[in-house]
């Protein structure tokens, strides 16, 4: 299950999920800067969301930092490796269960 938020850089996103995306856009995510929001592909399997939306999340990482030229193929790389790091080690940094 996706987050309905994430902060970047201080920046507030709104994660949304939208039918279609890869059908009526070809595309399985994006982010928008301006409107502070980044949208995954409904249709999509959870794992592949979750991958999708790191790789967003790091766009975002990218563009808070000031670096607007981004290699989409250095993002895929580090996301994927990323996303499988994050989960295999049930990397959760803000839960209020863990003592």
């Amino acid at each position: 299950m996706l987050p309905n938020k994430v902060k970047i850089g201080g920046i507030e996103y709104m994660v949304k999920e939208v039918e279609g995306m890869e059908g009526e856009f070809d595309l399985l995510g994006q982010i928008l800067y301006t409107r502070g929001t980044i949208k995954v592909d409904a249709d999509l399997a959870a794992d592949r969301k979750e991958q999708v939306l790191v790789h967003e999340i790091l766009h975002g990482v990218f563009f808070e930092a000031g670096i607007e030229e981004q290699d989409e193929d250095m993002i895929n790389r580090v996301a994927i490796i990323l996303h499988q790091v994050l989960k295999d080690n049930d990397l959760r940094f803000n839960d209020k269960n863990v003592t």
